[in-house]
C-alpha cells in the first residue's frame, strides 16, 4: 500500500531470516520489524502502526507463547483499534483462536501464502481507514442532548423529545420513574441540551445524613461549626450557570424543604454561619422514584415546594414497558463490554433475547447492565446464554424449548386483519356493503378476506 499518510506495518519475528522473507513479501508495504516484545513496544509508540503481524513464539523463550500474549495484551492496551495479525505454526490453531478472542484482528498459519497474507493486510487497512474516518466524523458532529439514552420505544422518544423541548426554557423539571430508568441520563441531556454555561452537578438526597446535607447544598462558613476549618461553598452554589440535579428528592427532610423552597423563590443562597446573600443561577431538576402527591397527602412533603419544582413534569416508563427496548439496550451493552474485556464476538444466543424479553427487570436499565456486563466478563465462550445472564430460559420450568420466533410477521398481520374485519363487521351489523366501506375496500376483496382467515 502506497498511499501518501498510511503509518507503516510493523513485523514482530524473531527469525530474521523469515522476518526478511515476510518484509520482501509485503515490499508494496511500508514496514518497520521488530525481534522482540520490548523492541515492537518501542516501534508501536514511535510509528504508530495501524496494523501489525506478529509471532507468538517470541524470546526469551520462543518455544513458548507466554511473551506473545503478553505482548498482544499490550498493544492493544496502548491502542485498542490496533489490528493484529497472528502468524502460527500449523499446529497452534488454540493458540490462534484464543489470540483472536484476546483481540487479534485475524490469524494464518505458516508457512502463509503471501498472497493471502498481502489480502488480509489490505483488509485490515481498509478497516483501520473506515473505523478512524468513523471516529473523525463522530467527533465532529454535534452532540446529541439524549446521545446517552438508546431507545426505540414510542413512549420513551416521545419523552426525550419533551426533555428537548424543555432545555432551553429556565423551568425546573421534575422526573419521575422507578429506580434504575434513567433519570440521570435524562438530566444530564437535559443540561446538554439547554447550552448552560455552568456544570452538572448531581447530589443524592437520600445518600447524605441529614445533618450534613444542609452543609452540602448550602455550603458554610470557616468556624460555622467544630471542624469548619475553611469556608466551603455549596452543591447549589457550585453550579452556578449550570444545572443542579436533587436526586431522590422524595428523601430530602422537611427541615429543609421549606430552605429549598426559599432558595427556589429568591434565587439566593445563605451559607451556614453566614449573613451575606449571594445570588445563584441555576436550573433545578428534581427526581424521584416516589409518589410526591401521596408524600404530600401525608404531610411528609410540601405542596408549595412540589408546584415550585413540577413546572414541568417528566414520567419516565420502565423498561418492562419499553417496547424492545431491553433487548436493544442488552446487545449495545454486550458490546460495549466486550470492547472494555477485549473479548471480540460476544454475542446473545436465541434463548437469551428470549429471557431477556420475558424478565419484568424490576432494576430496571440498572439491573440489565450489571446482569450484561456480568456475563460479558464470566461466560465461557463468545454465546453468551440466558444462564450467563443469570436468567431462566422461557419454557425451561415445563420443559418446552423457546418459540423459534415470537414475532412471526404473517400471524401478527393476520390477527391485524382479523381483528379489523371482526370489527367492522360487528360495526356494520353483518352488512357486506357497509363493512367495506369502513375497511376502505371493495366488497370482493372483503369476501375474499373472510374466505382467507375463516370468518363467516
Amino acid at each position: 500500500m502506497s498511499a501518501q499518510n498510511v503509518p507503516p506495518l510493523l513485523i514482530v519475528e524473531d527469525d530474521l531470516a523469515l522476518q526478511k522473507q515476510i518484509k520482501w513479501s509485503l515490499d508494496r508495504f511500508e514496514s518497520v520489524t521488530a525481534t522482540d516484545r520490548e523492541s515492537a513496544l518501542v516501534q508501536l509508540r514511535r510509528h504508530q502502526p495501524s496494523v501489525v503481524t506478529m509471532d507468538l513464539g517470541l524470546p526469551p523463550d520462543p518455544d513458548s507463547v507466554s511473551e506473545g500474549f503478553k505482548l498482544l495484551d499490550q498493544m492493544l492496551a496502548v491502542d485498542p483499534a490496533l489490528k493484529v495479525i497472528v502468524l502460527t505454526g500449523q499446529n497452534d490453531q488454540a493458540h490462534a483462536l484464543r489470540a483472536v478472542a484476546l483481540g487479534a484482528y485475524d490469524f494464518l498459519a505458516k508457512p502463509f501464502d503471501p498472497e493471502v497474507l498481502g489480502l488480509t493486510i489490505d483488509r485490515a487497512y481498509r478497516l483501520a481507514e473506515l473505523q478512524a474516518e468513523l471516529r473523525r466524523v463522530q467527533a465532529q458532529q454535534q452532540p446529541d442532548a439524549m446521545a446517552g439514552l438508546l431507545t426505540r420505544d414510542p413512549e420513551m422518544m416521545r419523552v426525550c423529545r419533551l426533555v428537548e423541548r424543555v432545555a432551553p426554557s429556565g423551568a425546573s423539571v421534575l422526573l419521575l420513574g422507578e429506580s434504575g430508568t434513567g433519570k440521570e441520563v435524562l438530566a444530564q441531556g437535559l443540561h446538554q441540551a439547554s447550552r448552560r454555561s455552568g456544570r452538572f452537578v448531581a447530589i443524592n438526597c437520600a445518600a447524605i445524613p441529614e445533618p450534613l446535607l444542609e452543609s452540602e447544598l448550602f455550603g458554610y462558613e470557616k468556624g460555622a461549626f467544630t471542624g469548619a476549618v475553611k469556608t466551603t461553598p455549596g452543591k447549589i452554589e457550585t453550579s452556578h450557570g449550570g444545572t443542579l440535579m436533587l436526586d431522590e428528592i422524595g428523601d430530602l427532610p422537611h427541615s429543609l424543604q421549606a430552605k429549598l423552597l426559599r432558595f427556589l423563590q429568591e434565587r439566593t443562597v445563605e451559607r451556614l454561619g453566614g449573613r451575606q446573600e449571594i445570588a445563584v443561577d441555576v436550573r433545578v431538576v428534581g427526581a424521584t422514584h416516589q409518589d410526591l402527591r401521596a408524600l404530600m397527602q401525608e404531610g411528609r412533603f410540601r405542596e408549595d415546594l412540589y408546584y415550585r419544582l413540577a413546572e414541568i413534569v417528566v414520567t419516565i416508563p420502565p423498561l418492562r414497558e419499553r417496547q424492545g427496548d431491553a433487548v436493544l439496550l442488552a446487545h449495545a451493552f454486550l458490546r460495549r463490554f466486550a470492547l472494555e474485556q477485549r473479548r471480540p464476538g460476544l454475542a446473545l444466543t436465541d434463548d437469551a433475547i428470549a429471557a431477556i424479553e420475558a424478565h419484568t427487570w424490576p432494576g430496571n436499565v440498572r439491573e440489565l447492565l450489571n446482569a450484561v456486563k456480568r456475563a460479558a466478563i464470566m461466560a465461557d465462550g463468545v454465546r453468551v446464554s440466558a444462564a450467563d445472564i443469570g436468567l431462566p430460559a422461557p419454557g425451561s420450568d415445563n420443559g418446552e424449548a423457546p418459540a423459534a420466533s415470537d414475532i412471526d410477521l404473517r400471524r401478527v398481520r393476520e390477527q391485524a386483519e382479523r381483528q379489523a374485519v371482526v370489527t367492522a363487521l360487528a360495526r356494520a351489523s353483518g352488512n357486506i356493503l357497509r363493512a367495506s366501506e369502513m375497511l376502505g375496500v371493495s366488497r370482493p376483496t372483503l369476501y375474499d378476506l373472510m374466505h382467507r382467515l375463516a370468518i363467516k
